[in-house]
């Protein structure tokens, strides 16, 4: 990770003598305790009812379109009671394989410090200051570009749930069909406008309606198991291997229309932090799970009965009296799902923001109570723009299902690469590990593979999307770099500036001025307003703000302090890359160390860079050097990235080539 300009810093060891550290016990500047803490005890149920709207929503909603594309999707397969059984039996042990035993028993017990998902899991790797090239660099590479697919999947799904929801209503009015795009389009665009004003009086209420959702799956599904109960025989994974044998490639093919009963199951890892491990493996294994395994059941003995006219199997599972309200409770779960998935989206560009792999943004705390609870305007409206125009591009659920699935199948792939590397940094059981992501990444594997052929079909949108979203990342960071070696130029050490301060004494006035430095050296800007300015107030901060490799930073570590001359203090703040940042709450602690300042009378020194691509300076293509000239003249400005009272900043402008 390249060290920042402005602000953050990485972790390097300091020269000058350290004074002492200090925590904030009562300030919430940075960030709540993590959540998994209540799942002990008597908490643990509580809690896995709650995770129930935001971890399984995007799982949970796939039995309304899932089977259905296996059969009647672009890749589809007849009908035959054979391979009804057979596709019966990959769903069963698909879910037991890659969401049971692969994320909930294995991955889940690689987090960081609780937080999962994979940009957590590319932080255990520390791979931040590798040098370009090694393992740990194109690991890092690797990870990062799962974190891009995952936006890719962030529009779709909101996109194939809630049509997929809506067309539900073509059941019961077949009429109603040229009216399901309008409804979708309107339900979407709702959803997307009420992300501003928070989901938190909200999001009480989503864990015990997918809770409901859940139980009317399994209700379903046992409706239709009691009318054909020979259904049950589709847990012997003889069928899985036969089906294979019978269809050979069109067989493979749709392997891609059964991993979209999995998609969700990468949400189960980015959310481990906010509920903890054992209410989401409770949720999972006593709900969640018997829930889906009974609806699939459901639907394939509705389609086993039904000589293939059972298009819409999940809709036809339920009585004529019931559909209307079946889709009512559809489309509830769908938004749901779309508002985890959209969420998921803000925390993981908060994450690569704050990692330094994304230009700032306008981050906007929606609660006062959970630090998790954010909202991003710009990816917002992006991921709306996009969503619909998905849904108008595609106009229906059967030819979105062609597009999902490459996105989240890649990511997983990548986890299960990751989750070996950090099992071996951890000394895991080395044999038992390969042999467990060896079996994982087979089947990983072959769903992408499988998802790869659909990209003519659709699945170029979320590669497409990667790709973009990838781009701006490594420009981004090696943007960075290059920034912050031209600057270097420009600085000189801490002690040098002590010998210039004392052999040219500039005017002293009264206040404190705060510089912020990346790193140990003297920033330009406090240089270049010596040489013009010839004046200093009486105490001089250099203020490097730390995000570390972790999700949260204990409040007794937030804080150090560093003595260069008698007035002139080196401050560290850290931060995890869970967590806001907050410069001048932070400096009121400093009084806790014995450094005493007028905090009202603060002046905050910004520089303020224009770049000037460069032949003449090497490092980028021409072309990646002005995208990331874009990137900082439209990145969030440094006063309100750090919370800036902006009366208070100075910004000192200069030119830079790059």
């Amino acid at each position: 990770m390249s060290a920042p300009v402005t602000g953050e810093a990485d972790s390097r060891t300091t020269t000058e003598g350290k004074v002492s550290t200090v925590g904030q016990e009562a300030v919430p500047e940075g960030g709540d305790s993590t959540d998994s803490e209540q799942s002990q005890g008597a908490h643990v149920f509580p809690v896995a009812l709650a995770a129930l709207g935001v971890v399984f929503g995007d799982i949970g909603t796939s039995p309304i379109y899932a089977l259905r594309q296996c059969f009647y999707g672009m890749e589809r397969v007849n009908p035959t009671p054979q391979n009804v059984f057979g596709i019966l039996s990959l769903i069963i042990w698909a879910l037991i394989f890659v969401v049971s035993i692969k994320y909930l028993l294995f991955v889940m017990r690689a987090n960081n410090k609780g937080e999962g998902g994979i940009v957590a899991l590319v932080a255990l790797l520390n791979p931040w200051r590798a040098k370009r090239g090694s393992q740990r660099y194109i690991l890092m590479l690797l990870g990062l570009f799962g974190g891009a697919l995952l936006y890719g999947d962030g529009s779709i799904t909101p996109a194939i749930s809630v049509l997929s929801a809506v067309e539900g209503l073509k059941v019961a009015a077949p009429g109603i069909e040229p009216y399901v795009i309008p409804i979708t389009v309107t339900i979407l665009v709702s959803l997307f406008l009420i992300q501003k004003k928070g989901t938190g009086g909200i999001g009480l209420f989503f864990g015990p309606l997918i809770g409901v959702w859940l139980l009317v799956l399994a209700a379903l599904g046992i409706r239709g198991i009691w009318l054909h109960p020979e259904v049950l025989a589709a847990f012997d994974p003889v069928h899985a291997i036969q089906f294979f044998l019978d269809n050979r490639e069109s067989a493979f093919l749709v392997l891609g229309a059964v991993f979209l009963v999995v998609t969700g199951g990468e949400a189960l890892y980015a959310d481990m932090g906010h509920f903890g491990v054992r209410p989401i493996r409770l949720a999972w294994f006593a709900l969640v799970l018997p829930a889906l395994l009974l609806n699939y059941l459901g639907q394939g003995a509705l389609i086993l009965g039904s000589s293939g006219d059972a298009t819409q199997p999940f809709y036809d599972l339920a009585p004529s009296w019931a559909i209307y309200p079946l889709v009512a409770l559809a489309t509830i779960a769908t938004v749901i799902a779309s508002q985890a998935i959209i969420s998921g989206a803000f925390s993981l560009t908060r994450q690569l923001v704050y990692l330094n792999q994304l230009p700032r943004v306008n981050i906007t705390q929606t609660s006062s109570a959970r630090q998790g609870q954010i909202y991003i305007g710009s990816v917002n409206w992006i991921l709306m723009f996009a969503t619909i125009g998905l849904v108008f591009g595609f106009k229906s659920s059967s030819a979105l299902g062609s597009a999902y699935g490459v996105a989240v199948s890649g990511t997983m792939v990548i986890t299960t690469i990751l989750a070996y590397f950090v099992a071996l940094r951890f000394k895991w059981n080395k044999w038992l590990v390969l042999l467990l992501c060896a079996f994982f990444l087979i089947i990983d594997t072959a769903f992408l593979t499988a998802n790869l052929f659909k990209v003519a079909d659709g699945g170029w949108y979320p590669i497409l999307a990667a790709l973009l979203v990838f781009t701006v990342m490594t420009c981004w960071a090696r943007g960075r770099v290059l920034l912050r070696q031209q600057l270097a130029e420009e600085s000189e050490s801490l002690d040098m500036l002590v010998k210039r301060i004392a052999q040219d004494q500039p005017y002293r006035i009264p206040g404190t001025a705060v510089f912020l430095t990346g790193d140990d050296m003297v920033p330009p800007r406090l240089l270049h307003h010596l040489d013009r300015h010839h004046v200093l107030q009486a105490y001089v901060l250099l203020v490097t703000v730390q995000t570390m490799d972790v999700p949260r930073v204990p409040a007794t570590e937030r804080l150090e302090l560093y003595a260069v001359s008698p007035d002139i203090m080196r401050v560290i703040v850290k931060y995890g890359f869970m967590q806001g940042v907050n410069v001048p709450v932070a400096l009121k602690l400093c009084h806790k160390l014995g450094l005493e300042f007028d905090i009202d009378n603060v002046t905050y020194y910004l520089g303020r860079e224009t770049l000037i691509p460069s032949t003449d300076v090497v490092g980028m293509m021409r072309w990646r050097e002005r995208l990331f000239a874009f990137l900082l003249r439209n990145a969030l400005r440094a006063t309100a990235y750090y919370q800036l009272p902006p009366e208070d900043v100075v910004e000192l402008g200069f030119q830079v080539r790059i």
